[in-house]
């Protein structure tokens, strides 16, 4: 066992050494594997971030609420048929009071309207702001907070008072320093008491932010617009009762629809029930994609990588020809001259993958500083890169070691 570790360290400082002793020959075998491992691993890394993103950004929208829209999250059989979607009427608050008055699983179902006003505080404005109008239920589906102030009463709710809740970004501009807590904003003319300001969440990639919306009950948003305009594009987001799942719900709220429309057994549903998971499923696929494309793009660069050590060890084994016929004729074992050669194989693509990694890193590093968003190398991703580094480092090694150890030392002495 000692000689075998003696032999094993021995051939390790030989590969050292031969690659101290060339460096620029190692500096160019190192380039291709240093590209190709920054291209795949700071593509996953991207990716990863991205990824972590949208699924933080889902989970807002809650794991446990359905929603009750006019038309599906993506079409069935890979078409999207919105024509036939546009036919379908609307979810409406009779939709909603008859679902909490029929089935045994529904828990909560806010209804809500989304529409775009110009909103004023004395002569400061701001223009396209997002008006949401919800029944009272609406802050136990959605996930905010309130910064300062309070949220709508029942009776404010079902009484339908001039009374609002403006995003964090919403007061900073109309506002600035002066607390806007009892102070009265106007949406087309009427009049609205501010009773709360939402904490700062910030946009995530799908948009979703309560920073520049203005919450209202739907009660008063029907003296500003039509709630039963179909621009509006109302929802009925549903949470169910503990203990029940999305499918058991979804499967409740489709025969009591169906019986609320009034529909035939032969009819189509004229309603589509939403969850949160088809949008992880949907990113899920599109980030595999990415994956996919971007281990392909690196692929190449690895590959030419491969193919310049593997071509460099031939000119390093050619180089050492009557050295390792000394060492051949002095009694080494083709395997030791197997593994010296394989070691500086090996070492040079891992240093190469290293060097990738690096500079994953200072891209992932200076990417959060830049865009804000958390980019990070993982642990996954430093292990994957270190072993598709090892693994290309012993592909292209082992052909040029196989020959050097095959050597015969007297030819290897007598060679020029």
């Amino acid at each position: 066992m000692n000689i075998i570790l003696r032999l094993l360290k021995e051939s390790f400082f030989i590969a050292i050494q031969s690659l101290v002793n060339n460096k620029l020959r190692t500096f160019l075998s190192l380039l291709g594997i240093t590209i190709g491992i920054f291209a795949i691993i700071s593509v996953f890394s991207v990716i990863d971030a991205l990824e972590s993103s949208v699924k933080d950004s889902i989970a807002t929208l809650g794991d446990d609420v359905v929603y009750l829209q006019q038309s599906p999250w993506g079409g069935s059989g890979g078409t999207y048929k919105w024509w036939d979607y546009m036919k379908r009427p609307q979810p409406n608050l009779n939709d909603r009071k008859e679902l909490l008055k029929r089935s045994s699983t529904v828990d909560i179902a806010s209804y809500q309207i989304g529409f775009f006003k110009n909103i004023a505080y004395k002569n400061k404005s701001m223009s396209n702001i997002q008006i949401q109008a919800a029944t009272h239920d609406y802050i136990d589906v959605h996930v905010f907070g309130i910064a300062i102030g309070r949220y709508f009463t029942e009776f404010e709710s079902a009484n339908g008072r001039n009374v609002a809740i403006i995003g964090n970004e919403i007061a900073q501009q109309l506002f600035d320093k002066v607390n806007p807590l009892g102070k009265y904003i106007k949406i087309d003319g009427k009049k609205l008491m501010v009773i709360g300001v939402t904490t700062l969440q910030g946009q995530d990639l799908m948009g979703l932010s309560m920073d520049q919306v203005v919450l209202i009950p739907v009660n008063f948003g029907k003296t500003i617009v039509n709630v039963k305009n179909d621009r509006f594009y109302p929802t009925i987001w549903i949470k169910p009762k503990n203990g029940l799942s999305n499918i058991q719900v979804s499967d409740d709220l489709k025969m009591h629809m169906r019986a609320i429309r009034r529909l035939k057994p032969t009819e189509k549903d004229n309603f589509a029930l939403n969850r949160a998971s088809i949008l992880s499923e949907n990113f899920g696929q599109i980030f595999l994609i990415i994956d996919i494309a971007g281990l392909i793009i690196g692929g190449f660069s690895i590959l030419v990588g491969g193919f310049g050590i593997a071509n460099i060890m031939y000119v390093s084994v050619k180089e050492q020809t009557k050295i390792i016929g000394i060492q051949k004729a002095l009694g080494a074992k083709r395997s030791f001259i197997l593994q010296q050669f394989l070691y500086e194989s090996i070492i040079l693509s891992l240093l190469g993958g290293v060097i990738g990694l690096f500079f994953v890193f200072l891209l992932t590093y200076f990417g959060s500083k830049i865009t804000g968003m958390d980019f990070t190398l993982n642990l996954k991703n430093i292990i994957y890169g270190l072993f598709l580094s090892g693994f290309i480092g012993i592909i292209a090694g082992i052909a040029p070691a196989s020959r050097a150890s095959k050597l015969d030392p007297v030819e290897a002495i007598a060679s020029t």
